[in-house]
């Protein structure tokens, strides 16, 4: 989808709120405040030609409705006692029943057009192999079927049972001892979902978007904030004042944050990581997978997350998509630059940047290795899930580039989890990191709104109008008082959406 024509090739004069980028991100906060206040002037500024083009993209992320469900990541290791801590597993799963309500409550009023379009009901399966993992498996399932969220979740180590959710991840494997867990997931166009997004927004009263115009500095003024932008195509360079940005421009954020010349943003990095895909296109094959299957986390990458083989619907085609295979790049955006990592190097964040070198070599030369690799060598690993997986079937496809902040405070650390900035002031925010990311936009919005912009919130009819979008956004559902309005707002969101579990 092109950028809409006409009024939104102009900048606003003097908008009230600034969006950088049209991703999720940007696209879900706009409508959020259109919708909390039909009164504010907004602008989105998109530094591509296309909209939603970069990590949102439906070829740039595997469409995963992060929940908890399949991702061993977020249940990484075990108590003393043994058993598995989902702290962090319900925390997303709440986040994403919040991106569910949300967009149930767009598509119930005509925003998003036909939510087929863009989600489906997929099945979520973890697959482990051999007896200390299948040990594993087993616990992390005990502990995550104790609570509601996960009550639908089946665990099984039969071999027959396991090849009837997954039948190419069992053709052809070494007997031994195998186990699956399988929940009701989703498999979401993030892309397509955004430009929906935007396409509304666009159509709104004093509202803006541009697409193939870069912000290039952020400059504080008195209350208000100074953008200088450049249009890519003629090179012309214009002036925007408002007094709220947004940065939603995924590793593009990390150099307009260096340019407000913020005491918060003194000492902050970023490590790019670049990302393929192997893509089968086979309609005999991909006839016969209807799952995300995900494995555990290789030790030599443990903050990339595990493989998985996953169903794919893009543009009307089904496709089956295995990876990611990382590799090591200094662009901070696929359509970004060789020297972006080398310019947003100075000496505020070079001491945390090579400590974090020092503390990551293992992870810094995993990268290396795997940009380096043989498609043979990729095909093994495509086996480990898909046993008979022919070479000539499958073919290689660069995925997004995402940006894990490096703060001074993290001593090196880096954990690819998403986090919101935002200054003293709360006159502008960003998101920054990654997994997961897309998954949990709505959450991010919602906390932009609470942090930065709590006015919005503070009479009856902005309580009721976010009531309407996120029915569940003042309440705890992890709390067994709430499974009642769980049961409810999760039904209602999944009618909404058409999600139909699979048998």
């Amino acid at each position: 989808m092109q950028t809409p024509p006409d009024r939104d090739v102009r900048l606003l004069e003097a908008p009230d709120i600034v969006l950088v980028g049209s991703g999720i991100m940007s696209a879900t906060l706009g409508v959020m405040l259109k919708r909390l206040d039909p009164r504010l002037r907004i602008q989105v500024v998109e530094a591509t030609k296309d909209l939603a083009s970069e990590a949102s993209d439906g070829w740039n992320n595997a469409g995963t409705g992060h929940a908890g469900l399949c991702e061993m990541s977020y249940t990484p290791s075990r108590d003393p006692d043994g058993r598995v801590p989902i702290g962090r597993a319900l925390r997303i799963f709440e986040q994403f029943e919040q991106s569910k309500q949300f967009w149930g409550s767009a598509t119930a009023d005509g925003l998003v057009g036909a939510p087929s379009d863009f989600i489906h009901a997929v099945p979520h399966v973890c697959f482990v192999k051999g007896a200390e993992n299948v040990d594993f498996l087993r616990a992390r399932h005990a502990a995550m079927a104790e609570h509601y969220f996960f009550g639908g979740m089946t665990f099984t180590t039969d071999a027959s049972t396991i090849h009837q959710r997954a039948p190419l991840v069992m053709e052809g494997r070494e007997p031994g001892p195998v186990a699956a867990t399988t929940g009701d997931g989703t498999e979401v166009d993030y892309g397509l979902l955004a430009r929906r997004l935007c396409g509304w927004l666009a159509e709104q009263e004093q509202c803006g978007i541009v697409a193939g115009w870069k912000v290039t500095r952020l400059q504080r003024g008195a209350g208000e904030w100074h953008l200088s932008l450049r249009c890519s195509a003629s090179g012309e360079e214009r002036q925007q004042r408002t007094k709220f940005v947004f940065v939603g421009a995924g590793g593009g954020s990390l150099p307009l944050l260096q340019s407000t010349g913020l005491a918060e943003v003194e000492g902050l990095g970023g490590f790019p990581i670049g990302g393929q895909w192997l893509v089968c296109d086979a309609p005999s094959i991909c006839a016969r997978h209807d799952s995300k299957v995900y494995g555990l986390t290789p030790p030599s990458s443990p903050s990339l997350g595990a493989g998985h083989l996953d169903v794919r619907r893009l543009n009307g085609q089904r496709q089956l998509l295995f990876g990611p295979f990382a590799s090591w790049t200094t662009r901070f955006l696929k359509q970004g630059h060789w020297s972006d990592l080398p310019l947003s190097i100075h000496g505020g964040n070079l001491g945390a940047l090579l400590q974090t070198a020092a503390r990551n070599l293992p992870l810094v030369k995993y990268l290396i290795t795997q940009g380096l690799k043989s498609m043979a060598h990729r095909m093994e690993a495509v086996r480990e899930f898909y046993p008979n997986a022919r070479v000539e079937d499958w073919r290689l496809v660069q995925a997004g580039v995402r940006v894990q902040a490096i703060k001074r405070a993290d001593r090196g650390k880096l954990s690819f989890s998403t986090e919101v900035f935002s200054s003293a002031d709360r006159s502008i925010a960003a998101m920054l990191g990654a997994s997961p990311g897309a998954s949990v936009a709505v959450n991010i919005a919602l906390e932009v709104v609470q942090n930065c912009l709590p006015q919005l919130l503070g009479c009856s009819e902005g309580l009721e109008r976010m009531k309407r979008m996120i029915p569940t956004f003042d309440q705890d559902l992890k709390q067994p008082a709430s499974v009642p309005l769980f049961e409810k707002t999760h039904r209602e969101a999944a009618e909404r959406l058409q999600l139909h579990p699979s048998a």
